[in-house]
């Protein structure tokens, strides 16, 4: 970036040079359906809009940076542009692992210098894609001792919204006008019938605070609450982005977040993602006389199923070097850290990975590097990282500075606990393959229901990949016999399989024991069948509460379909367009007729496999807060 910075300033040659109030600058989608505009106004003010379609949904807004909290962005005397019109980019991003394998890149970018009275000078980045825009503002140069973020949201209309809402249930449905204080992103927006928003960011410098946003009770208007950032040389600021797409599906669709984000520097190949088997929620489970806990004989069973099934891996939660609050807990010489490597070494001769837990407390108290360097010898594969403390700007600080360190030592890593939300780092760092920007399902039982989980995925899983733990089967009424939170799931067992699909993660987490799994012979297969990394992802249908409709194609060329509803039954049609030329033979597993999430969960029906081609449409039934699972071989 500092790179794109010095190259606005210093190529005069190619500067369009204009005083602040005589131009509007436009520039437009490769696609011409977005418009981002902006100008300076008559108070030398950096002002901007967006039209979709022709029409404001955005109105003017401001942006830039002040030096005091309380003032107004500094004032702006003169624009360069670095061309004297947008740039087209069209390139290709290959993730590691991710929605799909391949993903255009593709948009309009242009870049400003502003010459500010204060004879600093600012860049001003905007890019326009078909599926939405991003601008942000960077200082050059900056020398004062702290700068402010003024930039606002006017919305056109007063939309209805949805907000990431911490480990409770999201905000919203909620008129714009409704809200009054802080809101988290990501910010879903219904503008229209055919017309759907989301605001985030992308791109968040390792020094910066996290996007919180601030509205008053009668106004369409958000602000982006602005903390002091740190004097510097040169402070980029991160991406302000707007999403656009004509359904919530396209929002779940989108890469832009990722997009954003710069490209991996080294070799990330030895990334796995994939599903996971869990130590926490087997912990106290009874099955013919044998007790699960977390121990090297219940590890052991857990690590054979795993090889049995194609499952990447074994998540080992907290505790294993002791308690997790206190400061005498080592985490590389504590309780358990003898069988720990044994079970490496055991998972690594089935070809099974093993992450380990480590809690703030032991990742403050002993030298981080050192313990994820010994974790890489032991042959570890991943790290989950628990209870981070600190404000928004410390936390987002040490993520970045944890993931670093993960990826050099070869270690996956996801944060859990209110961890800093996802803006797009999974590009740069693909290691870094989920996090908990939710509520894990099973942690989570006081507040989950089935319209939470249709409504985080048109909400936080529309910033990046999410753990959310879902894929448990112990359904029946009453509580389980796990150790921890062990209150009923309201959920069926074909909504709980379909979750684990239509959830986007690197790593999905799944908290049963092996018998629960094989008990449902034809759900066991539609699991072992989500091979990553996925090869398409398309969301086929869905609305916001309601439900939602997922397809994913597997690293072999299979095709899986996952639906989920809300509390409500219903039956959905699904094309199925999205396939290839030839004949496919489909398995589907849905809700029986006397399923219901509240009392009878653990029935499915499974139904003989059928031919079908592109041309075919198969229609499922949903019980209340329940599923279906479709299994389509190539093959």
């Amino acid at each position: 970036m500092r790179k794109v910075l010095l190259l606005a300033v210093f190529a005069v040659s190619f500067l369009c040079r204009v005083s602040a109030e005589s131009k509007v600058y436009e520039i437009k989608s490769p696609d011409k359906k977005i418009c981002f505009i902006f100008k300076v106004d008559d108070n030398q003010q950096l002002i901007y809009k967006v039209a979709i379609n022709g029409n404001n949904v955005i109105d003017w807004s401001g942006t830039g940076f002040s030096y005091t909290p309380n003032e107004a962005s500094v004032k702006v005397a003169q624009i360069q542009m670095k061309t004297k019109k947008p740039e087209k980019h069209k390139g290709d991003y290959r993730p590691v692992w991710g929605k799909r394998s391949v993903v255009k890149d593709v948009y309009n970018s242009w870049v400003a210098v502003l010459n500010m009275e204060s004879e600093k000078m600012e860049c001003f980045e905007v890019r326009v894609y078909n599926d939405g825009v991003a601008f942000r503002n960077s200082f050059i140069d900056m020398d004062e001792p702290s700068c402010y973020e003024r930039t606002e949201f006017n919305f056109a209309d007063d939309y209805t919204a949805w907000y990431y809402n911490g480990e409770r249930h999201n905000i919203g449905p909620e008129k714009l006008s409704d809200a009054n204080g802080e809101r988290l992103p990501l910010m879903t927006i219904k503008a229209a019938e055919d017309l759907y928003l989301a605001l985030h960011e992308a791109d968040l410098d390792a020094k910066g605070w996290p996007m919180r946003l601030h509205s008053e009770a009668g106004s369409t208007s958000f602000s982006v609450i602005s903390e002091k950032n740190e004097p510097c040389s040169l402070f980029q600021g991160a991406w302000r982005v707007l999403m656009v797409g004509r359904t919530p599906g396209d929002l779940v669709d989108s890469h832009l977040i990722e997009l954003l984000n710069p490209e991996p520097q080294g070799d990330f190949s030895w990334v796995r993602p994939g599903v996971y088997l869990w130590d926490w929620r087997i912990d106290g489970a009874v099955w013919e006389g044998y007790h699960y806990g977390m121990n090297y004989d219940s590890w052991v069973k857990m690590i054979d199923f795993a090889s049995e099934q194609g499952f990447q891996g074994l998540v080992l939660d907290a505790n294993w070097y002791g308690p997790e609050f206190e400061k005498d807990s080592d985490p590389t010489k504590g309780d358990k850290a003898r069988d720990v490597q044994r079970i490496i070494k055991y998972g690594k001769d089935k070809g099974v990975g093993v992450w380990l837990y480590l809690n703030d407390v032991a990742g403050t108290n002993y030298p981080i590097e050192e313990t994820l360097a010994q974790y890489e010898e032991w042959g570890a594969s991943g790290v989950k990282y628990g209870f981070m403390n600190g404000n928004p700007q410390e936390k987002n600080r040490k993520t970045q500075e944890i993931t670093a360190l993960c990826a050099k030592h070869h270690l996956m890593v996801d944060y859990h606990d209110y961890p800093v939300h996802p803006f797009g780092q999974m590009r740069t760092y693909p290691n870094a393959v989920t996090r908990e920007y939710c509520k894990a399902q099973l942690d989570g039982r006081q507040i989950f229901q089935p319209k939470t989980f249709v409504t985080s995925v048109f909400v936080n899983m529309v910033a990046g990949p999410i753990d959310q733990n879902n894929g448990f089967l112990e359904l029946h009424q009453g509580r389980t016999t796990r150790k921890d939170n062990n209150q009923e799931v309201p959920s069926t067992v074909t909504g709980e399989i379909a979750r684990t699909l239509i959830t986007w993660s690197g790593a999905t987490v799944i908290p049963d024991i092996p018998e629960y799994y094989h008990k449902y012979p034809s759900l066991l297969e539609f699991l072992s069948a989500e091979k990553q990394p996925w090869q398409e992802s398309i969301t086929l249908a869905g609305e916001i509460g309601e439900y939602i409709v997922m397809a994913r194609q597997n690293k072999d060329g299979d095709w899986l379909i996952g639906a989920a509803t809300n509390e409500d039954a219903r039956e959905v049609s699904i094309p199925l367009s999205f396939l290839g030329k030839g004949k496919f033979i489909a398995t589907i597993n849905t809700d029986a007729e006397d399923t219901h999430y509240r009392t009878n969960r653990e029935t499915y029906v499974t139904y003989e496999p059928q031919t079908v081609t592109r041309k075919s449409t198969i229609k499922i039934r949903l019980a209340p807060g329940g599923g279906a699972c479709v299994l389509i071989n190539s093959r």
